[in-house]
């Protein structure tokens, strides 16, 4: 029914109207941020969740520096030890060749020796990366390697290096390693022949060291290993919770934009309907003229 004092098409065009433009507004939000929760308004428990989420990794990114940083620490300890490793086998041939040599060619050899012993002081003095010199430094070493979370309970695990255990060279004096041993002189071909009693203990000097930097090597390789393991499923654990995150608040940009073509073409009708039902009520108006 028509009535002359209420347009009631009109006003229902007008709901009709004004429920579409919220829904585009909403829409046209969506494709511009790019979220389909951007704030506890949206939905509350998805946007508690995911912020959470978001703060653990944040905490993941400062794990991942710190093994990131570890890992160099560990790498340029490890590529020390192996060229160590490396002289000290040059040593030990040269010992060899010393065995019955002349004095004459003990006097070189024990020359090439010296400069292998310096080498070895080098070596261990160089591998050093920032301000952190594992093999020389006898402090031990830790590294964060994960961040967890149950509740409001947090634990941080960490991959520990001690210090004794990897000691390389003790420049400083304080602490005796067999290397220490290998980078004195190890036989004196100044004085006169050397007997091969003295270039068979110097051989067996090597030998000890040898046995322990292949130790030091391998506790060094198997933090570097757990270091390495560690970055590769942290990079993997931020990912999927950032996966997570994304399944939780973000907007399908598809499904929005086919809304949002949608609401266009509903908005069309809507201001047709209101034209329709507005000419209507003029209609009636005009008869009383």
């Amino acid at each position: 029914m028509s009535s002359l004092m209420t347009n009631a098409s009109a006003m229902t065009a007008l709901q009709t109207l004004n429920t579409i433009s919220k829904n585009m507004a909403t829409t046209q939000s969506r494709i511009s941020t790019g979220l389909r929760v951007g704030e506890a308004a949206d939905n509350a428990a998805y946007w508690s969740i995911a912020t959470s989420m978001k703060s653990d990794n944040k905490a993941l990114s400062s794990v991942q520096d710190a093994l990131g940083l570890g890992a160099g620490k560990v790498d340029t300890a490890y590529t020390g030890i192996n060229e160590v490793i490396d002289t000290v086998d040059k040593i030990k041939q040269k010992l060899v060749t010393a065995r019955g040599a002349s004095q004459e060619d003990q006097q070189k050899i024990q020359g090439e020796i010296n400069s292998l012993q310096e080498h070895i002081t080098s070596v261990v003095g160089n591998s050093n990366y920032a301000g952190s010199n594992i093999i020389q430094d006898n402090a031990d070493v830790n590294i964060v390697a994960s961040y967890n979370r149950t509740g409001t309970t947090v634990s941080i695990d960490e991959v520990t290096l001690t210090g004794a255990e990897v000691l390389v060279l003790d420049t400083a004096g304080t602490a005796g390693t067999a290397a220490n041993v290998v980078a004195t002189a190890l036989f004196d071909a100044s004085g006169g022949q050397v007997a091969d009693t003295a270039v068979d203990t110097a051989l067996g000097t090597v030998e000890t060291a040898l046995a322990a930097l292949a130790d030091q090597a391998a506790e060094l390789g198997a933090a570097k290993s757990r270091v390495d393991l560690q970055k590769d499923f942290v990079g993997k654990l931020s990912d999927a919770i950032e996966r997570g995150v994304g399944q939780l608040v973000d907007a399908d940009m598809n499904e929005e934009s086919a809304r949002l073509s949608a609401l266009q073409v509903q908005q069309q009708l809507g201001i047709q309907a209101l034209s329709i039902a507005n000419s209507n009520s003029q209609n009636i108006l005009s008869l009383f003229r």
